[in-house]
């Protein structure tokens, strides 16, 4: 693995039955990047994120996560990150802060790390006083809100984060991005998917343009417009996947 680098894919191929999720996708995320995977739905990107966090075995190809083989050596990668699902769900009879504290007391073996973590998480989720109500009352975006903190709360080496923003209003979306931000600065990495293509555009460092299970173009997000003519990503993508 070359020095810096978090994530290592190699030709990697995902098949359920006669379909093909994805074709071939190589990518090397190095450490402190915001990388995005973006394209429609069907595309591959939660595939590819599922298999990065050693939750679903290729079919072929070669991934290494911060120097471990995500097959070989799975159990030695999943202490090490964290990975919001798009669909993540919660538990309806729990408050916000008793969840954090079961998956903090998971992670730290110290109570005072513990409920640390629990505050920071607190800190990210924005719910204030809320955290204390339970999950059943939470809208939509404050599960959202809940489930970042969650993910972000334990400092993972890589953060690997599904539709990140998805169900959040403009404002709290602005916080996310914010969060992800300062998680980076502190020493994280991120590889997160979105539909929100000014989204991509304004928080990362490189991005891949994913369709029907190909990399079709990466890139920094300014070269990328550069080079192909286009004032945004949105028209960026559509300009490569028409040709």
């Amino acid at each position: 693995m070359r020095a810096g680098s978090i994530v290592v894919v190699r030709n990697l191929v995902k098949r359920f039955g006669d379909l093909v999720a994805v074709d071939g996708v190589s990518l090397q995320i190095e450490k402190g990047e915001i990388y995005g995977l973006i394209g429609p739905n069907g595309a591959g990107k939660t595939t590819i994120l599922r298999i990065m966090a050693a939750l679903l075995l290729p079919t072929r190809g070669y991934v290494e996560i911060l120097g471990y083989d995500a097959v070989k050596e799975a159990s030695k990668i999943r202490p090490l990150i964290s990975y919001l699902a798009e669909d993540a769900g919660t538990y309806r009879n729990l408050s916000g802060r008793e969840y954090l504290s079961i998956v903090a007391r998971i992670y730290f073996d110290s109570n005072v790390e513990a409920s640390r973590a629990v505050e920071e998480a607190i800190s990210i989720s924005g719910l204030g006083e809320r955290v204390d109500d339970r999950m059943k009352t939470y809208s939509k975006g404050m599960k959202r809100r809940l489930q970042i903190a969650r993910a972000l709360m334990t400092r993972p080496k890589l953060a690997i984060l599904d539709e990140p923003t998805s169900g959040l209003d403009v404002f709290h979306a602005k916080h996310i991005r914010e969060v992800i931000s300062r998680h980076v600065k502190e020493g994280g990495t991120i590889v997160l998917s979105s539909h929100n293509m000014l989204e991509v555009e304004y928080l990362c460092t490189r991005v891949a343009f994913i369709h029907r299970g190909h990399v079709l173009f990466e890139g920094e997000p300014k070269k990328i417009k550069n080079e192909l003519g286009a004032s945004n990503l949105e028209e960026a993508f559509i300009e490569v996947a028409s040709r």
